[in-house]
């Protein structure tokens, strides 16, 4: 069991030290990664084409990177808002890694680039314990999702930046507490912004595009409380959610999991 154990937190500690490099790196150019997580069907991706369509609208340079199993289905939805969009084929992987991220950045991400959203895979499991390099990990929950959902994925919601309720134009039809979502959202939380949302009805959006602007300007990002309270490694607060959370690491032999950054850095 220790070398099991021993195993999960190396393969964790690379991908920190993948992922500080990389944020350090975009960093100096002037760019912020903003990692998307939610189950699959969440609407992440109808909300991410209205907020991309809102930043070209507003001349903001932003560019949109989106990982599935299999098709390029929202690569093919998220390119309608007409910014520079990748789609990455995990090949089975249930989530993204930071090496991963880096490699499929090399030469194609635009140099002008504020903000780089990505669209991890739809899981609330394996995600939630790889740190991208991100500024801002936000988590989405739609109405038809159950108001204990951030009780049920703690890491996931834990140590998000900003929690996003989405498809609120069913809310009613299917009955969405939402004070008993923002409770339990406190309660694995305290203190982050829950913002409500529809892609279909326009609720909502702009927000995420606003606070992901403001923490790449340097505005306070909300600081996680389980990210406080976990040791940190290279500097960054997700390291850690294996120490509770041992049974959401999953490694795969992929192709592309243990990439290094292929950036020249300043």
């Amino acid at each position: 069991m220790c070398r099991v154990v021993d195993l999960r937190q190396a393969v964790l500690a690379k991908n920190d030290a993948s992922a500080h490099e990389l944020r350090a790196h975009l960093a100096a150019r002037g760019t912020a990664v903003v990692n998307l997580l939610s189950s699959p069907g969440s609407g992440k991706t109808a909300l991410l084409e209205r907020e991309l369509t809102a930043a070209r609208e507003r001349s903001v340079p932003v560019a949109a990177l989106t990982a599935d199993l299999a098709t390029e289905n929202d690569a093919a939805r998220l390119a309608r808002s007409g910014v520079p969009v990748k789609q990455v084929l995990t090949d089975g992987l249930c989530h993204l890694e930071s090496g991963m991220l880096a490699d499929h950045l090399d030469g194609w991400l635009p140099d002008d680039t504020r903000l780089l959203f990505v669209e991890n895979v739809g899981n609330l499991v394996c995600p939630a314990s790889y740190d991208l390099g991100e500024t801002l990990r936000v988590t989405l929950a739609s109405v038809t999702e159950g108001e204990d959902k951030p009780l049920k994925y703690p890491t996931a919601f834990g140590l998000a930046h900003l929690v996003v309720v989405t498809k609120t134009d069913i809310a009613q039809a299917v009955e969405f507490d939402e004070a008993a979502f923002r409770a339990n959202v406190e309660q694995v939380n305290p203190g982050v912004e829950v913002v409500l949302t529809s892609a279909r009805r326009g609720q909502g959006v702009g927000v995420l595009l606003d606070r992901a602007m403001a923490a790449v300007e340097g505005a306070p990002v909300h600081a996680p409380v389980m990210a406080r309270q976990q040791p940190r490694h290279h500097g960054h607060p997700h390291a850690d959610t294996v120490h509770t959370h041992a049974d959401t690491l999953h490694t795969h032999a992929h192709p592309e999991a243990t990439g290094t950054m292929a950036h020249t850095h300043p």
